[in-house]
């Protein structure tokens, strides 16, 4: 009983610390994207760009090398560096990335079940959503994903995948910045965008054929 007990406030503190860490990374992500520490967006703004810019150019093996390769020559420089320091210095601080080689990175299982139990109901409400949209269960809500699916295919007519991500990382780390500045102008904007699209659907709906309106009313 002791046993059963131990290991369920075991479990709980691990889900507890899970969450908490989840939490900790959304609210820095949130952070992160509304400046609110303008040098840290400014840099991971710049470095997302960059690379997305780069595999544009260059194929994704040359981009992950030369990241690689970049990173190895830092921490080479300054691994030799400090050595010839301690060395001149006959002092004895050991390896420079002492703490970050002793710091613990491994996934717990604890971790990992937790966090497919939160994705878990998010990939199955995805399932019956595109099973619901593909056979038609609401001609409206079908008919809506044929626009934009209609949409997309000039979308992709005039840009490629990595063109795609790049504009959609610039608006990304741009648009909170815009909107913090014009929040009450794009607010109207929304809402008078919003009422329009919903007076138009609903006289699409008034105009479908009275079986179909049944089916949606039930």
């Amino acid at each position: 009983m002791a046993d059963s007990t131990s290991s369920t406030l075991d479990s709980s503190s691990s889900n507890n610390s899970s969450s908490s860490s989840l939490r900790d990374l959304a609210w820095a992500a949130v952070q992160l994207i509304h400046w609110k520490e303008p040098k840290k967006t400014a840099a991971a703004f710049g470095f997302s760009l960059l690379v997305l810019v780069s595999v544009a150019t260059l194929s994704v093996i040359s981009v992950v090398s030369y990241l690689l390769l970049t990173c190895l020559c830092v921490t080479i420089t300054f691994r030799v560096y400090k050595s010839v320091i301690q060395a001149v210095q006959k002092s004895d601080e050991g390896h420079p990335f002492r703490s970050l080689l002793e710091r613990d990175i491994s996934v717990s299982a604890e971790k990992l079940h937790s966090l497919a139990d939160r994705c878990l109901p998010h990939l199955n409400s995805f399932s019956s959503e595109t099973r619901r949209l593909l056979l038609v269960d609401d001609l409206v809500d079908s008919l809506k994903l044929a626009a934009v699916m209609w949409i997309m295919t000039y979308v992709g007519a005039v840009f490629n995948g990595i063109t795609i991500l790049i504009i959609a990382n610039i608006l990304f780390f741009v648009t909170p910045l815009i909107y913090q500045k014009k929040k009450v102008q794009i607010d109207r904007i929304v809402e008078q965008t919003r009422t329009r699209v919903a007076e138009t659907m609903n006289r699409l709906q008034d105009r479908l054929p009275g079986a179909v309106k049944r089916t949606k009313l039930e």
